[in-house]
């Protein structure tokens, strides 16, 4: 029974260090909405700006629920205190998981998570810089005459978040280029052979993931692949180092 008491410390002990690291992310994502909160309504505008600076004079944005004046931007808000945190959330991830990690996977590891927040930032700052202002601009010109362009609030902040994860997510196939690589699951040369079928599949991915017109889902499949070209040389870069630490260790 001793032995069994024995064996279990250690899984009760990681069992509390994984809680402790996820309070000490709710409550940096807690503190973070709280300094925001204020704000929240500066937030929404500026998050509303590039289509709102394609409405026509006559128009603006509506609100059709009775909460959707409150609600929707403390949506905003917490949804960017999380976006904002991400960097604290994936230290605690860095620092939970390290301890159980050789020399040479730590190498590796810490820069891709690093690697990884950055470029989720990257594809949101894409999407709001670039995609937004051409979309918006294409929406509100197309519609029939006659027909006021009045959007919802709440429904213009879904389609935003919508984007926002779309090319976030997308942004990170350098990232899954560069571990399918190092774990040897797949050569650089065997993903470049593939370009054409990757092509094609980055433009179905726009069109799953993106409104349904053919600007956005260019916007994102053309992105996307040109960060598969860029996982590619970097899993070049890396497989000699990887094949080398593994010939020292045997």
């Amino acid at each position: 029974m001793s032995e069994e008491k024995l064996l279990s410390q250690p899984f009760i002990a990681h069992i509390i260090e994984l809680r402790n690291r996820l309070l000490r992310s709710v409550i940096v994502v807690l503190l973070i909405f709280l300094g925001l909160f204020s704000f929240s309504n500066d937030l929404y505008l500026y998050i509303s700006e590039p289509l709102r600076l394609h409405l026509p004079d006559t128009s603006s944005m509506i609100a059709t629920d009775v909460a959707s004046p409150f609600l929707t931007p403390f949506k905003l808000t917490l949804v960017l205190s999380l976006f904002a945190a991400m960097p604290f959330i994936l230290y605690q991830v860095w620092a939970f998981v390290a301890p159980g990690l050789y020399q040479r996977e730590k190498k590796i590891v810490l820069p891709l998570f690093f690697s990884s927040v950055l470029l989720f930032y990257g594809g949101m700052a894409f999407a709001y810089y670039v995609v937004f202002p051409l979309v918006f601009m294409f929406f509100t010109s197309v519609g029939p005459e006659g027909v006021a362009v009045m959007t919802d609030i709440r429904s213009y902040l879904d389609f935003v978040l919508k984007l926002f994860f779309a090319f976030g997510i997308s942004f990170q196939i350098p990232i899954g280029v560069v571990i399918l690589t190092w774990m040897g699951i797949i050569e650089p040369d065997q993903l470049a052979n593939k370009r054409p079928y990757v092509f094609v599949i980055c433009f179905v991915f726009g069109m799953l993931l993106t409104p349904p017109d053919v600007l956005s889902q260019t916007l994102l499949a053309v992105p996307m692949w040109l960060l598969f070209e860029v996982g590619i040389l970097f899993g070049r870069c890396i497989k000699p180092r990887t094949t080398t630490a593994d010939d020292n260790q045997a």
